[in-house]
């Protein structure tokens, strides 16, 4: 099969498009027959600095496509079943194997690229807001980088609960789109100081549940926004710092942060049963995948440079 791999990590450029053997499959697992990637912050992070499982290395999270293969004990699952999957890596290629509780299928109207681009954004998102912000209605939420995936996830499912939602972004003509979502209220971070903004839009309280999938200096800023008792999910890392934070305020405060990661819970069947509800959510229109631009697998590179520009508003897909 064709594949995007690299031998170490780097820039966008170790990507190179090569022939690579098909994957073997075991007893539970399935193989699909990729038809369309979602690039996830992770899959960039990972490229720049993570483990190589395999050398050449695969890199990649989410891939949606059609089941060809399956293992002997391979249950809920058929040959031509239309799946969303996840797994750690892997998602960069024609072929993919996979656990079979870590595939979950879409249906028939729903496009592969809508489906490749749910279960980590919107899962992880409603993590941050319910499992483990607490998030009720009436309550303020703050999504930083409002763009990202799960920025753009959260602030839909925020809203739909009854929260006020302010979100950040780069630029006013991101903002502008992140409102036709449900955003209440935008902070351009780069012109407005977060903290000061987030307080007066709040008449001085705060918020009371904070998405952060940035990290590094921008947390810091979340600390300072939170209401008391405020609940800040940070996720990912997509600021790529590693930075000493004072939590001195947290407190005075009564407030907590908690570490999201989706992935360690992925088989339970709570999540489970999340991803399939977010699936046929987004089926019915409750709630909206947003895409940019599509890349040809062979243009992996350039696919993950776009990314990394941050000029994308949603997703950025590949086609093999």
């Amino acid at each position: 099969m064709k594949a995007a791999v690299y031998y170490k990590n780097g820039a966008p450029s170790v990507l190179t498009y090569e022939d690579v053997p098909d994957p073997v499959i075991k007893a539970k697992d399935i193989l699909i027959k990729v038809a369309c990637v979602s690039i996830e912050g992770g899959d960039t992070l990972n490229r720049l600095g993570g483990p190589l499982r395999t050398t050449p290395h695969i890199v990649g999270y989410q891939a949606a496509g059609e089941i060809i293969e399956m293992g002997a004990d391979v249950e809920g699952h058929a040959i031509g079943d239309r799946v969303t999957t996840v797994m750690g890596d892997g998602s960069h290629a024609e072929l993919r194997a996979v656990h079979m509780a870590s595939a979950w299928k879409i249906p028939d109207q729903m496009t592969y690229q809508i489906g490749s681009a749910i279960p980590v954004p919107f899962g992880t998102a409603h993590d941050c807001l319910f499992e483990h912000g607490r998030l009720k209605a009436g309550e303020t939420v703050l999504v930083q980088a409002g763009a990202s995936a799960v920025g753009l996830a959260a602030i839909q499912l925020a809203k739909r609960a009854g929260a006020t939602v302010i979100a950040t972004a780069s630029s006013r003509e991101k903002l502008a789109q992140l409102a036709a979502l449900g955003m209440d209220h935008g902070i351009n971070y780069v012109e407005d100081d977060l903290v000061t903004a987030v307080k007066e839009l709040t008449h001085g309280k705060g918020a009371d549940v904070i998405v952060d999938p940035v990290g590094g200096p921008t947390m810091q800023k979340s600390i300072y926004s939170l209401a008391y008792r405020g609940r800040l999910s940070t996720v990912g890392g997509a600021g790529r710092e590693v930075i000493k934070y004072d939590l001195g305020s947290l407190m005075g405060g009564n407030q907590s942060i908690n570490g999201v990661f989706l992935g360690a819970e992925i088989r339970t069947d709570r999540v489970q049963t999340i991803i399939n509800q977010l699936i046929a959510d987004i089926a019915a229109g409750e709630l909206t995948v947003v895409l940019d631009k599509q890349f040809p697998l062979s243009e992996a590179a350039a696919a993950h440079e776009f990314i990394e520009s941050r000029k994308a508003v949603g997703r950025v897909t590949l086609l093999p």
